[in-house]
């Protein structure tokens, strides 16, 4: 990919495990963007990372509970955010349900591609519209809404 994105890469305690592995099994790919990640999320990819010999180019704002999902979404409303890698842990209720329904609102409104499970990961960071010159995402048409 030619293209360097931002990627976010947040995921649920019971989900964490998951996104660390599908972070080392992409980390080549990976290591070629920048990432965000919500706190603990963010230092267990790092130290997998480092056990691979990558330094990969990586902020951590707050952890989920804490705010680091409304800081996430925030970046996206600011169109910082290509991609959102989100694992949820669908089987648990969490204490911060708003704000993680705040994430995914703000990606679908904003029109920033957000996979839940690893499989939608997969075929989202091997998309070869990425580079494509000539293809450009359809904005959502929210006319009542946008400022003239």
């Amino acid at each position: 990919m030619k293209k360097r994105l931002m990627i976010a890469l947040v995921a649920h305690d019971n989900r964490k495990a998951d996104l660390v592995e599908w972070a080392v099994f992409n980390a080549q790919t990976l290591s070629e963007h920048k990432l965000i990640c919500t706190g603990t999320t963010g230092q267990q990819i790092e130290m997998a990372f480092e056990s691979l010999g990558i330094v990969p180019d990586m902020t951590c704002v707050q952890s989920g509970p804490l705010g680091g999902d409304a800081e996430i979404a925030a970046l996206v409303v600011q169109k910082k955010i290509d991609l959102a890698i989100f694992l949820i842990d669908d089987l648990n209720s969490q204490p911060h349900e708003a704000d993680i329904q705040m994430l995914l609102r703000q990606c679908r409104v904003h029109n920033v591609p957000i996979a839940c499970n690893r499989y939608s990961a997969d075929l989202m960071i091997t998309s070869t519209l990425w580079d494509e010159e000539n293809y450009k995402p359809t904005e959502p048409r929210y006319k009542k809404f946008i400022r003239q």
